[in-house]
């Protein structure tokens, strides 16, 4: 289940109108969250508050055979007024699940110096919207620290501190700078670990955010909606890495097709991603069967060693009681007199219905993971165990509890 702080940084970007998923490090979000979710070991307790809605704390304490915990603290510049109590807080935004892309659409900020409004820009208030979070690992007393600030509506500047006796120079420094230009992303990085150098860019066919529809050869016929011409969105990009102390690099590709909400049948998301230099290659295809069911697929393969790997999953919603999908009343339009084309709702299962959410994978090579993660009064409890078919004599290889609460 998504942390508490991940889920304020979560509310932090939604409220600054920044798109985490126009960006090549998302490219197989939903696959991973489907295949390669965390399963639980030993047992686990976090306690989080978002005490105002600048400032946000959260410790941990666990159990894996030895006492360890974590004490985390959060600020923002930005005021976060969301929901943070466990009860009341949708599990749809908490458990991270099968991904619904959105149209695309200029990043906006809310306060800072340049708004574009209709192809204008507006003044704002000069204020460049920022947050901090660090958080302190016991008894290790290793520290990680994260910070975030909107340089511009389009510019998101993130650096990612570790201090740790145990690394070379005793920590390292991560830094993205990330630009957004809707059609198009880049992302540059800099690590101190090896004077790491790196260069990410992300492509969109089809629609360009930035122009006028009518500016657009996308469609021959009128457009009754600014996306009516687009079912999917068609995503290329590409990595360089290079260390110029190890003098070793490395790059990267990928491509990703995804259904957009006007999608009339069920979503689903493609991807195909190549390391040319490692041989790797890796496709996977993610589908939303139901309203309560996404199954995923991923085959992954070496040109040089010929090694494969094929994993499978599923996450499946338990709901309290049958209802009626809300896509089901806009299917019903296909069969009236004078139908027009409308934008299809966004397809997810009311959160006061949601009891638990049940997840699955397994590999040809008989791992497996299980994760069951449900609301229990003003608990949020998450339950997995991770097994190896192929060892009989220890089939469960761990087994872990996590129970959450805040307020």
């Amino acid at each position: 289940m998504r942390d508490f702080m991940d889920y304020v940084l979560t509310a932090f970007h939604h409220k600054t109108g920044w798109n985490v998923d126009n960006s090549y490090a998302s490219l197989t979000t939903t696959a991973n969250n489907l295949l390669d979710f965390n399963v639980p070991h030993g047992l686990s307790l976090h306690v989080s508050s978002l005490s105002s809605p600048n400032f946000a704390t959260s410790y941990t304490l666990g159990s894996k055979g030895v006492v360890d915990g974590s004490l985390s603290f959060l600020y923002t510049s930005l005021g976060l007024n969301v929901t943070s109590r466990s009860s009341h807080i949708p599990l749809a935004n908490l458990v991270r699940g099968y991904r619904h892309l959105q149209h695309l659409s200029l990043p906006k900020g809310k306060a800072l110096n340049d708004v574009q409004d209709g192809g204008t820009s507006i003044a704002g208030d000069g204020r460049k919207d920022t947050l901090l979070y660090g958080r302190l690992y016991l008894p290790s007393s290793s520290l990680e620290a994260l910070y975030l600030r909107r340089l511009s509506p389009n510019r998101l500047l993130r650096l990612n501190c570790v201090s740790d006796a145990t690394l070379p120079s005793g920590g390292t420094v991560l830094a993205l700078l990330q630009n957004d230009f809707g059609k198009y992303t880049t992302e540059y990085l800099y690590s101190t670990d090896s004077s790491l150098l790196g260069f990410r860019a992300l492509y969109n066919f089809g629609y360009d955010p930035r122009y006028p529809l009518d500016q657009q050869h996308v469609s021959s016929r009128p457009a009754r909606h600014p996306w009516d011409h687009q079912n999917g969105r068609l995503s290329a990009g590409a990595e360089a890495y290079f260390s110029p102390i190890n003098k070793s690099g490395g790059i990267s590709t990928g491509l990703r097709f995804t259904t957009l909400p006007i999608h009339t049948g069920f979503p689903y998301t493609m991807t195909l991603t190549l390391n040319p230099l490692m041989g790797n290659l890796s496709s996977s295809y993610a589908v939303k069967a139901g309203p309560n069911l996404s199954l995923c697929s991923r085959f992954d393969f070496n040109v040089y060693s010929y090694e494969s790997d094929v994993s499978l999953g599923l996450e499946l919603w338990q709901l309290s009681r049958p209802r009626v999908p809300e896509e089901v009343a806009w299917v019903k339009d296909l069969i009236r007199p004078g139908w027009e084309p409308k934008v299809a709702p966004e397809k997810v299962v009311p959160d006061e219905d949601v009891t638990g959410v049940l997840k699955a994978r397994m590999t040809d090579k008989g791992k497996v993971g299980v994760v069951w993660e449900c609301r229990l009064k003003e608990l949020l409890v998450t339950l997995g165990a991770g097994l190896d078919l192929k060892k009989r004599d220890s089939v469960v290889g761990k087994f872990g509890l996590e129970v959450a609460y805040s307020s």
